[in-house]
């Protein structure tokens, strides 16, 4: 690549039309934008570079400056750009500012009113700003849409944001012009039925991470225990037993010892709800029945508990490589060295300790690059450009991978401590101990999905095949007017 290209910014400074835009077309229709704000000046952007034409009305044009729109934009008064704008008319300025367009009705009757603002609390139980613009304007159809897209998005284009668009109206053909003016403009129109879903589209950019609340629930309760039940076990019961001060371990060693665990058992949180809904068909006979509410919103969230075990697990790394760089861990080796010179120890190597822990890394590494894997195509971006049998493959048959090598990392670390009193101090298991009670019951649980017998009467329920006692048998009239059973309707 020539040096001169390395010196051209990835995205232009100016608000000058791409060279990949389209030119504006006389024949296509006239867009107007009533406002010279953010939003109006991202939005003129993005709908000159689709080739569109564009008028934005101001309150007072000659205060915009210069280049501050797109070559292209004419800058005219409220009334001027109304009137010339043919059909489509986005509305982008605050809410509380609608009243002053009321002396546009005349002009506005007839057009399609685009309602881009949002709701500025959650649940508010009054009417949606898209419903009170439409009172304030009765002769004009207004259609709520663009309020989630952002002005970052308009600019860069829809590959580098959010690439849905939620359009509700009264009016099947408002409705349709915009949603085609979104796909235009390379946006996902989504229709959302009536204005009166206006008041759940206003309040989805107020949502705050609004499928996380569960998993991140889960995940603190999780890291709360853990943490609490090491602090008892290794701080502050030998503390009280024995005066044995370990406190300085609660920054570092207490947290990396809670982390794998939460880690490990989110993990088999991912998969656990997978192995209910096969069980729950096959006891049922069906796949047509539905999964209890708990249950589907659970498989809803897997997807963020994923993600949050790859995050526990990336921190457990991160701490387990940290721990060496403490000065606890540097007294601690001078002292086992300083005891091995004073019994007279040469040679301290122990043949099943080194494959032990190349075992246990070795596993560790790999079950992290799995994870790694997973929440790469986790991402939107990624797992859209992978097939049905790309993605599954990857989720489920290396998540499990990503499962097992997890609990042969727990386990090549201390599979034969369990056995020992020492153990036990306080009559208290390991942590880890505690930990892989779930996973390996989900592991068990897969193994025993995968055989034949079961493994084949899943396969035919999830190609429609039903249990005789789903369904009355075949009468001969049934027969003679070419009903097929429900088993072999192959309904998908």
């Amino acid at each position: 690549m020539p040096l001169g290209d390395m010196r051209t910014p990835l995205l232009s400074n100016s608000f000058d039309t791409p060279e990949e835009s389209l030119p504006c077309d006389p024949g296509n229709p006239i867009v107007g934008i009533l406002g010279s704000g953010d939003y109006s000046r991202s939005l003129a952007m993005r709908l000159v570079a689709c080739g569109y034409r564009v008028v934005v009305g101001s309150r007072d044009p000659k205060h915009i400056a210069t280049g501050q729109f797109p070559d292209g934009v004419q800058l005219l008064t409220q009334r001027e750009a109304m009137v010339g704008t043919e059909k489509v008319v986005f509305a982008a300025l605050y809410p509380e500012y609608y009243h002053t367009l009321v002396g546009l009705r005349d002009v506005l009757a007839g057009k399609v009113l685009v309602d881009v603002s949002n709701a500025t609390k959650l649940n508010s139980g009054e009417p949606s700003n898209a419903e009170r613009l439409a009172e304030l304007f009765p002769e004009s159809r207004v259609v709520k849409g663009f309020n989630v897209v952002s002005a970052w998005a308009l600019q860069t284009g829809a590959h580098d944001g959010s690439r849905q668009v939620l359009i509700s109206s009264d009016c099947p053909e408002a409705k349709r012009t915009v949603i085609q003016l979104a796909r235009c403009m390379s946006f996902l129109a989504v229709d959302m039925g009536g204005l009166a879903s206006s008041r759940h589209i206003e309040d989805a950019p107020l949502r705050l991470f609004p499928s996380w609340g569960g998993p991140l629930m889960v995940t603190f309760l999780l890291i709360l225990f853990f943490y609490g039940y090491n602090f008892l076990r290794g701080v502050l019961m030998p503390y009280l037993s024995r005066g044995q001060n370990n406190f300085y371990q609660l920054p570092l060693e207490t947290v990396n010892e809670t982390l794998p665990a939460v880690a490990l058992v989110i993990l088999a949180l991912v998969y656990l709800p997978g192995l209910w809904a096969a069980a729950l068909q096959l006891v049922r006979g069906t796949k047509y029945s539905h999964f209890p509410g708990w249950l589907d919103h659970w498989m809803g969230r897997r997807k963020q508990l994923g993600l949050l075990s790859f995050l526990c697990a990336g921190l457990h790394a991160v701490y387990s490589m940290c721990l060496t760089l403490r000065k606890a861990s540097q007294y601690r080796l001078l002292d086992a060295a300083y005891r091995q010179v004073k019994a007279g120890v040469e040679h301290s190597w122990e043949e099943p300790q080194v494959w032990r822990s190349d075992f246990y890394l070795s596993s560790g590494i790999l079950g992290l690059g799995v994870l790694t894997l997973l929440a790469i195509t986790s991402l939107p971006s990624v797992g859209n450009a992978l097939s049905w049998r790309e993605f599954t493959f990857v989720q489920s048959g290396l998540g499990y991978a990503a499962l097992t090598l997890s609990i042969m990392h727990t386990l090549f670390f201390s599979w034969d401590f369990a056995i020992f009193s020492f153990a036990y101090p306080y009559y208290m298991p390991p942590t880890y101990l505690l930990a892989l009670i779930l996973p390996c019951l989900v592991l068990v649980g897969r193994l025993f999905l995968a055989l034949p017998c079961l493994a084949f009467r899943l396969a035919k329920i999830r190609r429609g095949w039903e249990s005789p006692c789903h369904h009355p048998p075949q009468t001969q009239e049934d027969t003679a007017n070419g009903v097929l059973p429900r088993d072999l309707s192959g309904d998908v």
